[in-house]
C-alpha cells in the first residue's frame, strides 16, 4: 500500500513539474511560444529582448545548477545559453550518457524552473576551448573521415547525434511550449569554411530529428564570416569582445549586412580563456558594463560569454593555435574572467551588470543569493608515492604491439597518455625525431628520464648516445586537441607520424594505451613501487568535518593530473598561470577522502603535501 501510495505522489510531482515548465519561462503564459519576426524576437506574441548568459553544464558540478542559474536570473538575464556537448553525450559509438552531470534536460528543466528561457547551441561543432571543438574523439579512427564537411561518414554519424539528442530535449522546445527558445545552426561555420550544402545538410538532419524550434546563426562581425556561415533564410547573430565601441561597430556590420534581421550578440565576450603558460586574461568591469548597457539602450538582444565559465573537468579541455605560437593547450580553469567566479561567486563584474541591466528594465529584480558552502581553506595533508608508471604499467593497460608508432586513437583510446617502448637492436647516436608530437613526451632509457619534448615550442628532437640493448620509453602525453580553426579537422593524438635516429625510422614497437579512466585506476594497487621522481602515482587523503568548496593548490607539483574520490578535477601545470583546481564541495564527505595524483614531472623535493585554498592562485612562470 505505501509504495503504491509513493510512486502515486511521485507520479503527480512529475505531472505537476510538466505543468509548470509549460507555465513558466520567465513568466510566461500557457505553452509560450517563441518567433522570429523580422528583426524582432516575440515571445507569446509580445516583443521579447534576449539577455542571456552562457553556462555549460558539463563545467558546472550538477549540485550547483539550480545555484549558479538562480544567480543569472538575479543579474537581470532572462534566458541562459548552453551548448549540447556531443563529446560527453556519445563517449563511443551508439554508447550514450544523459545522466549525472550529462543530465541536459535536467539542466534545461532546471533553469526553466528558476524564470529562465534556454537557447541551445546542439552543434555538432561547438568550439567553446573543449577536446575536439566538442566532436567525439572516436571520429579520428576512421582514416580520412573530415568533420564540418560534406563526408558522409561523418554525416551519418551527425544524423545519429540528432535524433538521440531530440529523444532528450524534444518536448522542451519553444515550438512545443517548451522553455527551449532557439537553436543554432552549427557555430561560427564562417570562420571555418564556405559550404552552403553541408549547412542546409546539418538543418536538414536536425529538422527530420525532431528539433524543430527556430533556428539562428553565429559568427564575427565581418561581413565574409557572417555570409558564408549561415544561409539566405536563416536569421544571424554577430559574435564579438571589447568595449562598447567594438559593439556598436559589429552590430553595425551585421545590419549593413541584412539589414532587415534580429540585431542580437550571439556572443559577447565579456572575458577571456588561458592558455597554459601564458597570461591570466582579465577585462575591466566598467567596460563589460558600458558594452551592455549600450546593448540595452539599443534594444538589441545578447547573450554574455560565459555568465559563468567554471572548470574543464577531467579531460574536456582543448586547445589553439595561432601563426606565433604551433600549439596552445587550455588550462583546466575555464574561470573566463566571468560574472560569477570558477566557484559560482558574484565578483565586481557581476554587480557591475546588476546594476546597468537594472537601470534599463525597470524591474525589482531578485536578491542575490549568497552561495553556499562559501569556498575555505583546508588544512595541508601528506601524499605518498603510490608507484612510478613503469612499474604500473602491466596494470594499468595491455601491451600492443605494432610495427610503427601510430596515433592513440587507432588504439581505440581518446583521451589521456600513451607509451611506445622499444629495445633498440642497434646503438642509437645522433638526434632523436619524434615526428609530429602531439603533444608532450617524456623520454626515458632504461628508466630514467633524459629529456622532454613540448609541442608547444615546436620541439620533437632530442641528442641521444644509447647503447644497443636500451629499453626505449615514450611516454607521451595528449594535453587536448585543437578545437577551432583548419587545424581541428586532423589533431590526432600520440606520435603520429613516425620516431626516428636521424633519418632511420624505428620499428618493432610495444605500445600501452593509458586512458587513465576509472576502471584502470581501480586496478592501481596501494603501496609504494619504484622511484618515486619518474612519472607516477601518490595517494592522500583528506580529512573533514564537512564537505566545503575549496581550491587545491597544486603550486610546487610540477605537471599532471588529480582526481578526489574518484572525480577527475583535470590537469595542473606549474608553468601556470593556474595554479590551483577547483574542488567542488558535492564531491566531497565528511570524514576521509582519497586523492589521487598521477605526474608527469614530480614535485619539488619535500614538497608532497597540498592544502586548500580559499581563493584561486594565477601566477605565470
Amino acid at each position: 500500500m505505501e509504495l503504491r501510495v509513493a510512486r502515486a505522489m511521485k507520479t503527480w510531482i512529475h505531472a505537476a513539474v510538466a505543468v509548470l515548465l509549460a507555465l513558466t519561462v520567465g513568466g510566461a503564459q500557457a505553452a509560450a511560444r517563441f518567433e522570429i519576426d523580422g528583426a524582432q524576437f516575440r515571445l507569446d506574441g509580445r516583443p521579447f529582448q534576449i539577455r542571456s548568459g552562457e553556462m555549460h553544464y558539463p563545467r558546472i558540478p550538477r549540485a550547483a545548477w539550480r545555484e549558479r542559474l538562480r544567480m543569472a536570473r538575479a543579474m537581470g538575464l532572462n534566458t541562459v545559453t548552453t551548448y549540447a556537448f556531443w563529446s560527453q553525450h556519445e563517449p563511443e559509438p551508439g554508447q550514450w550518457d544523459f545522466s549525472g552531470q550529462n543530465d541536459l534536460r535536467a539542466f534545461v528543466q532546471t533553469a526553466a524552473e528558476e524564470g529562465l528561457g534556454v537557447v541551445l547551441r546542439p552543434g555538432p561543432y561547438v568550439c567553446a576551448e573543449v577536446d575536439f571543438g566538442g566532436f567525439p574523439a572516436w571520429l579520428l579512427r576512421t582514416p580520412g573521415l573530415r568533420v564540418r564537411s560534406m563526408d558522409a561518414r561523418y554525416l551519418a554519424a551527425t544524423a545519429r547525434y540528432f535524433k538521440r539528442l531530440a529523444q532528450e530535449i524534444g518536448d522542451l522546445q519553444s515550438s512545443r511550449g517548451g522553455p527551449i527558445l532557439m537553436l543554432q545552426l552549427e557555430n561560427e561555420y564562417g570562420s571555418f569554411g564556405r559550404d552552403q550544402d553541408y549547412l542546409g545538410a546539418v538543418r536538414a538532419q536536425m529538422r527530420e530529428a525532431g528539433l524543430d524550434a527556430p533556428l539562428f546563426t553565429s559568427d564575427g562581425g565581418a561581413a565574409r564570416l557572417l555570409d558564408a556561415g549561415t544561409l539566405a533564410d536563416v536569421p544571424a547573430a554577430v559574435n564579438f569582445g571589447g568595449g562598447a565601441d567594438d559593439a556598436r561597430e559589429s552590430m553595425q556590420a551585421l545590419d549593413d549586412w541584412r539589414p532587415n534581421g534580429p540585431r542580437m550578440a550571439g556572443e559577447y565576450w565579456a572575458g577571456w580563456f588561458d592558455h597554459w603558460g601564458e597570461l591570466h586574461h582579465r577585462q575591466p568591469p566598467e567596460e563589460a558594463a558600458r558594452t551592455v548597457g549600450w546593448l540595452m539602450s539599443q534594444r538589441a538582444s545578447f547573450n554574455l560569454y560565459m555568465f559563468h565559465g567554471g572548470s574543464s573537468f577531467g579531460w574536456l579541455a582543448g586547445a589553439n593555435y595561432s601563426a606565433a605560437e604551433p600549439y596552445q593547450p587550455g588550462t583546466t580553469s575555464y574561470d573566463y574572467d566571468a560574472a560569477l567566479d570558477e566557484a559560482g561567486r558574484p565578483t565586481p563584474k557581476y554587480r557591475a551588470l546588476r546594476e546597468v541591466i537594472a537601470s534599463y528594465t525597470g524591474e525589482a529584480l531578485p536578491p542575490v543569493p549568497e552561495p553556499q558552502p562559501q569556498p575555505q581553506a583546508l588544512p595541508a595533508f601528506a601524499l605518498k608515492p603510490a608507484g612510478n608508471l613503469l612499474a604500473r604499467l602491466e596494470v594499468l593497460s595491455q601491451a600492443r604491439s605494432s610495427r610503427w608508432v601510430r596515433p592513440m586513437e587507432e588504439f581505440g583510446q581518446n583521451y589521456g597518455y600513451i607509451l611506445y617502448r622499444k629495445r633498440l637492436e642497434a646503438p642509437a647516436r645522433g638526434q632523436l625525431v619524434l615526428d609530429e608530437l602531439r603533444d608532450q613526451a617524456t623520454v626515458l632509457a632504461d628508466g630514467r628520464v633524459i629529456g622532454r619534448l613540448d609541442r608547444r615550442r615546436g620541439e620533437k628532437t632530442l641528442a641521444v648516445d644509447l647503447p644497443a640493448g636500451t629499453q626505449l620509453d615514450l611516454l607521451v602525453e595528449a594535453m587536448g586537441r585543437i578545437g577551432f580553426g583548419a587545424r581541428l579537422v586532423d589533431d590526432n593524438k600520440g606520435i603520429t607520424r613516425a620516431v626516428r635516429v636521424d633519418k632511420e625510422d624505428l620499428e618493432g614497437w610495444t605500445v600501452y594505451p593509458l586512458p587513465l579512466d576509472a576502471a584502470a585506476l581501480q586496478r592501481l594497487p596501494a603501496g609504494e613501487a619504484g622511484d618515486a621522481t619518474l612519472p607516477g602515482f601518490w595517494r592522500g587523503s583528506l580529512k573533514l568535518d564537512r564537505p566545503v568548496d575549496s581550491f587545491l593548490d597544486t603550486r610546487g607539483w610540477g605537471k599532471g593530473q588529480v582526481w578526489v574520490n574518484g572525480h577527475h578535477l583535470g590537469r595542473f601545470w606549474s608553468v601556470g598561470p593556474q595554479q590551483t583546481l577547483y574542488l567542488p564541495a558535492s564531491w566531497l564527505k565528511a570524514g576521509a577522502n582519497e586523492v589521487l595524483v598521477f605526474t608527469t614531472e614530480p614535485p619539488t623535493a619535500g614538497r608532497a603535501m597540498m592544502q586548500g585554498l580559499a581563493d584561486p592562485v594565477y601566477e605565470t612562470h
